[in-house]
């Protein structure tokens, strides 16, 4: 099996409702990239890469351009499993993740399909017949996010992240936990995240005006050194977001105590492959997992499914379902929400096939 050609799309995906977060970053309609690989025995496998601005190193109009450069090592080349050609690729372009990601994933795609197995049977075996969801709420007014978790609690979620700091009142911070909590009640998991926003002070006061109550925070500030001393100040479990993006990063994390659970995001970590690794040694490490993607429609959600399914059991937090908060859906038939939980798709390899009326025309063909 060989690679014979390189298929690029981009379009907008809004969000049902703009998510506002700390250090004044938004979230609206963002631009995703997709991606199609074929291969010479008429199979073809999809990935999907969306960045948000202002978020991580990452940007969405540079995919196409890493996608370009890496196509002549990717052209005529072996597509079976997905660590092999990534390895070659990491030797060819260093860094670019995220662009990465998009291509890790197609491979993996490609070769569950050539497998006939789907790509959880490859990432260790399904343990779990669905995953459970978190619901992530816009930072607007506390009485609002409160009304939000409600409505989502009655859709069966038990898992709630509630965006911090869009206006830098950490006394409306506390506000929103507190009616959070309270709108759930006692039991669902509740998490406050900054997203890197808070200063140390800022978030310290508010975990400690919140310490009555059964609140994990998520990453108050920029540095590990500054989440580990909130940790620290508040005793509140925290989980890592941005500042964990490889093996390094993660055990740094570890070393320094503030990494009850952490965000693995397949674009952080440049694809399925790296994020399998990255799994598998967090897991060692004991601390509990959200498995999902940055931003994206179903190929990418489909994609952390598959990595969520296959994550031993006592090891997953939650999962995500990104294609659930955008507009337009790429997959029609891609797995949606039920009671709070999902399920991988079916079939061989990411089980999701992309609609061509919703692609529109591609961006960039290489043959």
């Amino acid at each position: 099996m060989k690679v014979t050609r390189i298929t690029l799309w981009r379009l907008p995906l809004t969000s049902h409702e703009t998510y506002y977060m700390a250090d004044g970053k938004t979230c609206a309609t963002v631009e995703t990239t997709v991606l199609r690989l074929d291969a010479d025995n008429g199979m073809a496998g999809w990935g999907e890469v969306c960045p948000i601005p202002h978020y991580l190193p990452a940007y969405a109009r540079g995919v196409a351009p890493a996608v370009e450069e890496m196509a002549p090592e990717l052209l005529g080349g072996d597509p079976s499993g997905g660590e092999a050609p990534m390895r070659k690729l990491d030797g060819f372009l260093q860094g670019h993740r995220y662009a990465k990601s998009m291509v890790d994933i197609a491979l993996w795609d490609l070769f569950g399909k050539a497998a006939g197995l789907p790509v959880y049977a490859m990432l260790g075996g399904r343990t779990r017949a669905d995953m459970p969801l978190y619901h992530s709420i816009t930072c607007v007014a506390p009485e609002e996010m409160a009304r939000m978790a409600r409505e989502a609690q009655a859709t069966g979620i038990t898992q709630f992240q509630a965006k911090l700091g869009a206006d830098a009142d950490w006394e409306a911070d506390v506000a929103r936990l507190r009616l959070v909590r309270e709108a759930v009640g006692p039991g669902p998991l509740v998490y406050g995240d900054w997203n890197c926003g808070a200063t140390r002070l800022h978030a310290t006061r508010v975990g400690r005006a919140v310490a009555d109550l059964d609140i994990m925070l998520e990453q108050p500030c920029a540095t590990l050194d500054d989440c580990a001393a909130i940790r620290a100040a508040t005793g509140m479990a925290m989980k890592i977001d941005e500042l964990v993006h490889d093996e390094t990063s993660l055990l740094k994390a570890h070393a320094l105590g503030c990494m009850d659970a952490m965000a693995l995001k397949l674009s952080k970590f440049g694809g399925l492959s790296a994020s399998r690794r990255a799994r598998d040694l967090c897991g060692y490490l004991g601390a509990q997992m959200c498995v999902e993607c940055v931003w994206g429609s179903d190929v990418v959600t489909a994609a952390s499914l598959h990595l969520a399914a296959s994550t031993p059991k006592g090891q997953l937090l939650n999962t995500c379902d990104l294609s659930g908060y955008v507009g337009p859906r790429l997959d029609p038939k891609a797995p949606t929400r039920a009671n709070g939980r999902i399920a991988p798709p079916e079939g061989p390899g990411l089980g999701v096939t992309p609609d061509p009326d919703v692609l529109g025309e591609p961006i960039a063909i290489f043959d």
